[in-house]
Order: structure tokens, then C-alpha cells, then sequence
């Protein structure tokens, strides 16, 4: 089991530290040998980069570990030795986890949030179930229903889930990005509408519109006042706040016209977990192409450098943290 962890000790900085043997459990407690990790992007680069109201270190960060149940407390009954679960709570990369796993409401983000994964699963590429739950939580809140018409704007991980997740709802999705190589993942996963925005600029999102669902998975200081300017918002349709901000500012009439919804969305429940869960069985949700690096944790400081400094060559992130299979 690996007695090690991430960490930022100061603003742009990432290292590897020790943190020595799990404890004794309690009796609710289990323990997780972790095997995989997923880097959470957004969120990790703007707590190394000291953004967003992200100003303590040393620090850790992310949310996303794939992991074997090692060891149970005495009055534990859901898990077993040897499980594989998807754990989500916001404890960073780490060898192990104690976990206690008394609160089981599906639908609170406050449970354990500790997942049992079925036999024959790509373990590996759940370590993604983290951003894939934020798109999913994000999808089922703002009420995407069949044959909506959804703009998924910026194609980061969550906006790659976000745009799947809305597709298996049965809405018709337009997504749209600067970066050539994000537009063909998604039109790879089943986006029916590719905006390039680089190239093409913001104008031809007019074609789709009115939108019945606009996801900001971009947070660009002046999307508000375009999704008002070119008119883009339905009637009553909601615009989706998931991208990370410190301050947003919109123009009024961009919902008073529209009798329309700003609302925003964050992290996810079990029950989010067992909805993904379900869709990437089905095939319907595929992970894989969302992929583009997968690394053993040994090379994580050189990998936090590049999501310093050119985080627009990284998409989604796995490392392996040596410890068995599991592809």
C-alpha cells in the first residue's frame, strides 16, 4: 500500500509526500488500497495556480480515486474485502483512505460517496467518474429532457461528460470549443452540432437557437452578455453556471425576456454515481476517448507542470498507482 501523496507546499508548486500507515478502523470505517486516480482540471489548477478563493497551502486537492477495499470495521455490512469502489470525496491523490462509511442518503454529497464497481469493469477508466458525476449532477438539476436543444459551451472534461450526459437524456446537443482536437472527441461521443469557435466564431451558435439548456463549462467573463446579445436563451430555459468563478456578471434582460434561470451546480451524490454508472454500462457514456493521458503517479509532478503551464494539451488524466490490475 502506498504511503504517499499529492501536494501543492505553495502557489504553483507540487510535490509528493509521506502520509505513513492508516490508522486502526472504527467500527464504521473501511480501508481503501488505492489503484487509480483522476486529475479533477479545473479545479486542481485553480487551487495550484491560488485562484477562485483557493489560498491555503500546503494543500491538497481533487476527487477522484478508484480502489480496493484492504481492510472492514466490525459493524460495516455494505462493502467486503477485495471490492472495487469509485470514491469521491474531496481528499486528493492518496495511497490509501479511511473511510467512514455510516451515511448512505444517495441523494446528499455529505454520504460516503463510496461506489461499488461490478465485476467486469474498465477500473481504471471509473478514476473519471468524478468529472463524469459533476456533468451528470449538472445535467439531472437542470432538468434536460428529451428533445431539448443544449449548448454545451467549452469542452473540458466536464464539458465532454456534460455534453454526453445531456445526449443520453435524449436532448439534441451542440457543443462548442477553441480547440479543434476537444470538438472531435465530442463528435466522437455522439455531439450532433460542433462549433468551432476559433475558427468560426461565436455567430453560428445562432443557427441552433433558442437553447433550451446553455452549460458554461468555459466560465469567459463575457459569455453572459453574448448568450444575450445573439439571443440564445429559450423561453424559460435555464443557463448553467459550471465552470468556476469568482464574480459573474449578467446582463438583466438576458432572463427577464426569457422568464428564464441562472442556477449553478457542484460536485455529485450516489445517486448521480448510480445514474452514470448505468449510461457508461450501457455504453451510452463512453470514457476512453475523453482519455489523453494515463501515467504512474511517479510522474505527477512533471504532469502538474504542463496543467500549470499548458493545460490545453491535457485532457483526461489517469494514474496508476502501481498497485494491481484492474484494466
Amino acid at each position: 500500500m502506498r504511503r504517499i501523496a499529492t501536494e501543492y507546499p505553495e502557489r504553483g508548486q507540487m510535490r509528493l509526500v509521506d502520509i505513513g500507515e492508516p490508522p486502526p478502523l472504527q467500527p464504521t470505517q473501511i480501508l481503501l488500497r488505492t489503484r487509480y486516480t483522476g486529475v479533477t482540471n479545473g479545479t486542481e489548477r485553480h487551487a495550484l495556480l491560488g485562484e477562485h478563493g483557493f489560498t491555503r497551502y500546503p494543500s491538497r486537492h481533487g476527487y477522484q480515486q478508484v480502489g480496493q477495499v484492504e481492510a472492514v470495521g466490525a459493524a460495516v455490512t455494505e462493502f467486503q474485502p477485495g471490492d472495487w469502489v469509485f470514491y469521491g470525496q474531496y481528499v486528493g491523490h492518496r495511497g490509501w483512505n479511511v473511510v467512514d462509511v455510516a451515511c448512505t442518503d444517495p441523494y446528499s454529497i455529505s454520504s460516503h460517496l463510496c461506489l461499488r464497481l461490478p465485476e467486469g469493469m474498465n477500473y481504471r477508466l471509473c478514476a473519471l467518474f468524478g468529472v463524469a458525476g459533476v456533468a451528470m449532477r449538472a445535467v439531472r438539476r437542470l432538468r434536460v429532457q428529451p428533445a431539448h436543444r443544449v449548448l454545451i459551451i467549452g469542452l473540458g472534461v466536464i464539458g465532454q461528460f456534460a455534453a454526453q450526459a445531456a445526449r443520453a437524456f435524449g436532448a439534441h446537443v451542440t457543443v462548442a470549443d477553441l480547440q479543434l482536437k476537444r470538438l472531435e472527441v465530442a463528435k466522437t461521443c455522439g455531439a450532433h452540432r460542433v462549433i468551432d469557435v476559433d475558427m468560426q466564431g461565436m455567430e453560428p451558435l445562432q443557427d441552433g437557437a433558442p437553447y433550451d439548456c446553455i452549460i458554461d463549462c468555459a466560465g469567459a467573463p463575457d459569455l453572459l452578455q453574448q448568450v444575450h446579445d445573439l439571443r440564445l436563451l429559450a423561453y424559460r430555459g435555464v443557463v448553467g453556471l459550471i465552470a468556476v468563478r469568482s464574480r459573474t456578471e449578467f446582463p438583466w434582460a438576458m432572463l427577464q425576456h426569457a422568464e428564464g434561470s441562472l442556477e449553478a451546480s457542484c460536485h455529485f451524490s450516489l445517486d448521480d454515481l448510480r445514474v452514470l454508472l448505468y449510461f457508461v454500462q450501457q455504453g451510452i457514456i463512453r470514457i476512453e476517448p475523453v482519455v489523453s493521458h494515463f501515467l504512474p503517479i511517479e510522474q505527477a509532478p512533471a504532469l502538474y507542470e504542463t496543467l500549470r503551464d499548458r493545460p490545453g494539451e491535457l485532457l483526461g488524466v489517469i494514474f496508476d498507482w502501481g498497485e494491481g490490475e484492474g484494466e
